[in-house]
């Protein structure tokens, strides 16, 4: 039979994690069809349908599914389960979310934040901060499962899906959407950036981080990361929290500044393709894992970072 894969969208465009999710999902073997539950969210059916290896495409649209809320989109996908093997998601804020009640729902266990298919009913996932590898078998008949996307590359498009229309399913009536208030930038997103630029506690302030971080991050282009301990600090809000208790991210190139590399911090971004570090400690771990590495002062190496960009800026 085939498998069920969550899109995940604003009702305007689908995310990017989606492709990458995909990508396990048709690891999995069977056809795969993609969900998008949403309100006026055509156009996020029509991304999906172009991606390569979607067989069919199920748009619910509906103002019941609007905001998405974990509930009534959990009891739409168990309506929907029982042609699937597989109920498949990222492993973002929205799916953590939506498919553990899925589980609960089909008496399942979830496996959770899967980094690779060993098999249809096999699958390995980090524990201990990324230490040691766990290899699940699930005998469920119906395997419930969450992608660390920051470990498959994305599916591309050249797909033509078939798009389907679906009825909403019930309203089981447990919570209604009051308000959502929603940080605006002009940055990119940070589990979807290329570049991200990282500031840990030795930034000292949060003031500094807007004198340092950020327009460094800004000059290229990045996303703006934070360590645990910089956020604890007030330095930097949650939601730019890299690491095992923030987002775990895998851009081309993470740039870290003033960061030690607590083990909890490297199990969010060592997947990165490129990794700087500065620090002034020459014994700080994240050297262990930058490929290129700078013993200095943040407070004098970003300007003149900054510089030579503009240099090449012109």
């Amino acid at each position: 039979m085939a498998t069920l894969l969550l899109a995940e969208h604003d009702n305007s465009a689908l995310n990017g994690v989606t492709a990458k999710a995909l990508t396990a999902a048709i690891a999995l073997g069977g056809p795969v069809h993609v969900l998008v539950a949403g309100k006026d969210a055509r156009g996020v059916a029509d991304a999906a349908a172009r991606l390569s290896g979607v067989d069919k495409v199920l748009l619910v649209d509906d103002a019941l599914y609007a905001h998405r809320l974990a509930e009534p989109l959990a009891a739409l996908i168990v309506s929907l389960a029982g042609s699937y093997d597989a109920i498949v998601g990222a492993s973002t804020a929205a799916a953590k979310n939506v498919l553990p009640r899925v589980a609960a729902l089909l008496d399942v266990m979830q496996v959770s934040d899967i980094i690779k298919v060993v098999a249809p009913d096999t699958f390995e996932r980090p524990i201990y901060a990324g230490n040691a590898i766990q290899t699940v078998k699930s005998g469920d008949a119906k395997k419930v499962v969450t992608v660390r996307t920051a470990s498959f590359a994305a599916t591309g498009e050249g797909g033509s899906a078939a798009i389907e229309t679906v009825g909403a399913g019930a309203d089981p009536a447990l919570s209604t959407f009051v308000e959502e208030s929603i940080a605006a930038s002009d940055r990119p997103e940070l589990t979807a950036a290329k570049i991200i630029v990282s500031g840990g506690r030795a930034v000292g302030s949060r003031e500094k981080f807007a004198e340092l971080i950020e327009p460094l991050a800004d000059a290229l282009g990045a996303a703006v990361g934070a360590s645990r301990a910089a956020v604890d600090a007030g330095y930097a809000p949650n939601d730019w929290q890299v690491g095992q208790t923030g987002k775990v991210v895998a851009p081309e190139l993470y740039v870290a500044l003033g960061i030690s590399g607590a083990i909890q911090h490297l199990a969010g971004m060592k997947d990165s393709k490129v990794i700087v570090a500065v620090n002034k400690d020459e014994e700080a771990p994240i050297f262990q894992v930058a490929d290129y590495g700078l013993v200095g002062d943040i407070n004098t190496v970003i300007p003149e970072l900054r510089a030579e960009i503009a240099k090449i800026k012109g």
